[in-house]
């Protein structure tokens, strides 16, 4: 998939801001995301986000970090962070920004299975974290490797949203889903400069499934906050029963 995301970042630092990017899901039309707010400060962010920051500790690994900003809050909080995407433009960015350790890498790369590598004593998924997990029976796995990078008493902070509000409801006042499909699962498309991304898979879990599919996965889950738009942060810590 080419780096729209990239490339508009590397745009907007650049001085070459011209449009923002745009996005389309399979259940909403298209939507402005303006980049002017991916550079944005600790105290222009949401308050759940800043929760998250605050509760960082430790070693840091910030997951899909964009143009570096919560790397860079954390950095400047004294803490060693490491600050990665699957975006290389984005990266670049994170690194022209001051973010001093980042990767260009895949989540399921990053490997701690050697004890020589290291381990994270906070691991942040922040802006809907949990879409990256991309479909529900993608979440154990993505769990399960996140479990294997974290330190001894190490903790996930992790966000998400509960997207019942954007489904018809029915008179019983259930939702109208495509059958088989979980409402969470969304293919969204991103646009920049008049080219279009393909179609990319995007998960939003509610509280409930979301805790119970850490509980599956020994992994303790704890909702810190809420936020206004059905979203919230949540905690994740290895269970004590659990071997890993």
């Amino acid at each position: 998939m080419q780096d729209l995301l990239g490339n508009a970042l590397l745009d907007y630092f650049n001085g070459n801001y011209t449009e923002d990017l745009l996005t389309e899901t399979s259940i909403s039309e298209e939507d402005v995301l303006p980049l002017p707010y991916l550079f944005r400060s600790y105290a222009e962010m949401p308050p759940l986000e800043q929760k998250a920051l605050d509760l960082a500790k430790g070693k840091v690994l910030d997951v899909g970090c964009g143009a570096g900003s919560h790397a860079l809050y954390v950095q400047e909080q004294g803490l060693e962070v490491l600050a990665i995407d699957v975006s290389e433009g984005a990266v670049k960015v994170a690194q022209l920004r001051g973010v001093e350790r980042t990767r260009h890498i895949d989540l399921l790369q990053l490997s701690s299975a050697d004890p020589s590598e290291e381990k994270f004593d906070t691991i942040l998924l922040l802006m809907n974290g949990t879409g990256i997990f991309q479909k529900m029976d993608e979440v154990s796995n993505y769990l399960q490797h996140l479990k294997s990078l974290l330190a001894p008493g190490g903790q996930i902070l992790i966000d998400s949203s509960d997207l019942q509000y954007m489904y018809d409801s029915t008179e019983e006042g259930g939702i109208i889903v495509p059958a088989g499909h979980y409402y969470g699962e969304l293919a969204f498309v991103l646009k920049y400069k008049g080219v279009e991304s393909k179609q990319f898979p995007w998960l939003y879990i509610d509280e409930n499934r979301f805790k119970k599919g850490c509980e599956q996965n020994k992994l303790q889950c704890n909702v810190l906050a809420r936020g206004d738009n059905f979203d919230y942060l949540a905690q994740l810590k290895i269970s004590s029963d659990s071997p890993s």
